[in-house]
């Protein structure tokens, strides 16, 4: 979100995706601003009561992706054919290109090449409006949660990558503290985003509340969305458990 970069420079890999000023979904990402401002990230990932999941996870797909846009855009002087020859976190783990449509075979590809393939894929899915519909009354498709799930997934591999092969130089931009808080804000929204001390109290409340409703189905999302499978983090598995440790 823009309070995570404040007036840091503006340089992007791909073109920011805004949320059009006046809908619903833009002020969705204004109370979002708002409560990571207070500091407890635990809090800011958390759906607000009353709004649409979808609605929800949308808003934040849409700013994560601005956020690792602008991240990556940062170190694209070190990410090169040369150096970075195979998309990959470390040695154990390589990711090969498919979207399905255009390529539909697994490629083996460098790192750039991937991550402008990976990035413009989801530009055209952010900008389809029957994906992730900007209008107010405007239904997500039934596929929605399937598709973001895919782009999240996707976009915690540039994550990995800069981590494992592009640190030292996020460090010598003294950008580590930008992408640490990026990436923290992103594992609690997809996958660690379990109420602890610090929300208990909010958390009784609301899944009481939904118990009272019958709406059981939101009392697990709301304990934690699983928008990434567990074994896709594994790459920078002691790097999750070291962020998220401290707010056990």
């Amino acid at each position: 979100m823009s309070f995570l970069f404040g007036n840091r420079s503006s340089k992007t890999f791909k073109p920011k995706k805004n949320i059009p000023e006046g809908s619903h979904q833009y002020e969705l990402l204004k109370h979002a601003e708002a409560t990571l401002g207070s500091g407890n990230l635990r809090m800011a990932v958390m759906l607000p009561e009353g709004e649409d999941l979808n609605e929800w996870v949308a808003v934040n797909t849409v700013d994560f992706f601005n956020q690792i846009n602008m991240l990556y855009g940062t170190i694209t002087d070190f990410c090169r054919e040369e150096s970075c020859s195979v998309m990959s976190a470390g040695p154990k783990y390589e990711y090969h290109w498919a979207d399905g449509t255009n390529i539909k075979k697994p490629i083996k590809c460098s790192a750039p090449k991937y991550i402008d393939y990976l990035m413009t894929w989801v530009q055209d899915q952010l900008d389809d409006e029957t994906l992730f519909p900007s209008k107010i009354g405007v239904p997500f498709k039934r596929n929605f949660m399937s598709v973001a799930k895919t782009i999240l997934k996707r976009l915690f591999r540039v994550y990995a990558h800069i981590y494992h092969h592009h640190f030292d130089s996020v460090i010598q931009l003294q950008e580590e503290a930008h992408l640490n808080t990026s990436f923290k804000h992103f594992i609690f929204f997809v996958q660690v985003n379990r109420p602890r001390h610090l929300v208990l109290d909010l958390y009784v409340t609301r899944v009481t509340r939904y118990l009272a409703a019958g709406d059981v189905a939101s009392v697990f999302l709301f304990q934690e969305f699983n928008l990434i499978d567990r074994k896709e983090l594994v790459p920078l598995q002691e790097l999750i458990e070291k962020l998220t440790t401290k707010d056990r």
